[in-house]
């Protein structure tokens, strides 16, 4: 069952210097738990920019339902 989340995010690659707080939704394969890592979301960021996954930064974190 898979889950989506509404996520404000800052990309720290040197690319988007000027420009690099973002917000949009990110579905992933199964719902985090409250206490979960947001390390998932960070992943699936930063495949989707093709960027390392230390080059993103979740601010916030909701989910959709």
């Amino acid at each position: 069952m898979s889950a989506k989340y509404y996520t404000q995010f800052i990309l720290t690659d040197t690319q988007y210097r000027g420009g690099n707080e973002f917000s949009g939704v990110v579905e992933l394969s199964q719902p985090m738990d409250e206490d979960s890592e947001t390390r998932d979301i960070e992943a699936v960021l930063a495949r989707n920019f093709d960027l390392h996954l230390n080059s993103v930064k979740l601010v916030s974190w909701s989910r959709l339902h």
